[in-house]
């Protein structure tokens, strides 16, 4: 199981990514057709989501895993 630490670096990295868009939880939610809730849980380090997951999500960024996930676990953000 993912560690708390790297769980909650990797939602500190989505949130920011979401904010530099100007993107409420919600607007990120519907884009990568998730709960809004569950964005949430996944911002504050307390999901431990799967693949398929992270993929919409990135896929609603624009972005890609490796983008949000570089130097995880371990290493410096």
């Amino acid at each position: 199981m993912a560690s708390t630490i790297t769980l909650k670096k990797l939602g500190t990295r989505i949130r920011e990514k979401r904010k530099s868009r100007g993107w409420t939880q919600e607007a990120l939610a519907e884009l990568a057709e998730i709960d809004r809730s569950y964005i949430g849980g996944v911002e504050r380090g307390e999901r431990n989501l799967t693949f398929s997951v992270l993929c919409q999500i990135c896929s609603a960024l624009n972005c890609d895993v490796a983008e949000l996930t570089k130097g995880i676990p371990g290493g410096n953000p």
